[in-house]
């Protein structure tokens, strides 16, 4: 936000900078090694048709975030990358290795919490996870020390002795997300992790989901909620009734949506016809209101027009009290690639 009295003298260099940044990143994600090459896969279910024809690729050690709503292919997916199941059509590779063909060598990347735990009702949460850790590779004193940290980071210890039937939803969710940060895979793939999680749970599981990727995992998270999508996901896939409708960084969808940001001014003076009509050339604009004194310009990738709108305006002898930028929200980008709401 620029308020009233603030310098506009801003330079012309600064879109180049801009620019610079995003041709940076855009290198970084070329030069980077693919994890998971997914090819023309389609899985069916008797006449159902769960994921069709998908493509996509997800790069090493990056988060990637699947969004869509219940029932629109994304479990299905990471089951088949996991190799629960084996596609109908195409096939999935995970560091080159066959979901189809290698399915052994690709149980060795991959660990998975599921949407749903998975433990025994008798069981308990330590004897769980200490049997857990042993199946992935340590030793008896190791397991112990390993899922006391783990326990305590998620704050399951003082659950540790009770029978899993006995947990909440949310401490039972916490203990399948516990087997991935104890086993710490080279493709850790979460199927809604927070789901029955309370907001102070979520965002220890979100850094604990961080500092995995970090640390050299390759991420994949299932979700229907639009912020951890944001929040978590360095690139995102938006897929709907199992097709991949959008695939980008959340910044990259936001500005596929034509006109989807706005810039709002407070202003004191008259956008005519003349300023209006150099508005909507300079700055490609879709659409211009203006009410009670208050314009609202609707362009895409606004970031990169806020100066030049400020240059018009003080151009034409009008007066700006207050500028900013509203982005569109990933609802609205779901919207526009899909005709649909999430909860749709």
């Amino acid at each position: 936000m620029i308020s009233a009295g603030s310098e506009f003298n801003f330079r012309d260099s600064s879109q180049d900078y801009i620019l610079k940044s995003y041709i940076d990143i855009l290198g970084l994600l070329l030069s980077r090694d693919v994890a998971i090459e997914i090819i023309n896969f389609t899985k069916k279910f008797g006449n159902f048709t769960a994921v069709k024809n998908l493509n996509l690729n997800i790069y090493d050690k990056e988060i990637f975030g699947l969004l869509g709503p219940n029932g629109s292919g994304k479990s299905t997916t990471l089951l088949t990358i996991a190799t629960v199941y084996k596609p109908t059509e195409g096939d999935i590779r995970v560091y080159g290795k066959s979901v189809v063909r290698e399915s052994d060598e690709v149980r060795r990347y991959v660990g998975i919490a599921f949407q749903e735990p998975k433990a025994m009702w008798i069981d308990k949460p330590i004897e769980i996870l200490t049997w857990h850790a042993r199946v992935v590779g340590y030793g008896l004193f190791d397991a112990r020390r390993v899922v006391r940290e783990i326990m305590e980071r998620l704050d399951l210890w003082e659950y540790r002795n009770k029978m899993f039937s006995e947990l909440s939803g949310g401490s039972r969710k916490k203990v399948e997300i516990a087997k991935i940060l104890i086993q710490r895979p080279r493709v850790a793939i979460f199927d809604e992790p927070t789901a029955q999680l309370d907001v102070i749970a979520k965002h220890n599981v979100w850094r604990a989901i961080k500092e995995l990727s970090q640390e050299g995992s390759t991420v994949i998270v299932a979700t229907n909620e639009m912020y951890e999508a944001e929040v978590l996901s360095q690139r995102i896939g938006i897929i709907y009734k199992g097709e991949l409708r959008g695939l980008g960084t959340p910044s990259e969808l936001k500005d596929k949506i034509p006109g989807g940001d706005i810039i709002e001014a407070e202003i004191e003076g008259v956008i005519n016809e003349n300023v209006s009509r150099i508005l909507i050339e300079k700055l490609e604009a879709y659409r211009i209101d203006v009410n009670n004194g208050k314009l609202r310009i609707y362009v895409n990738k606004g970031e990169e027009k806020i100066v030049p709108v400020l240059n018009i305006l003080s151009n034409s002898g009008i007066k700006v009290k207050m500028i900013n930028m509203k982005e569109p929200s990933l609802d609205d980008v779901f919207m526009y690639f899909t005709g649909a709401r999430l909860g749709d």
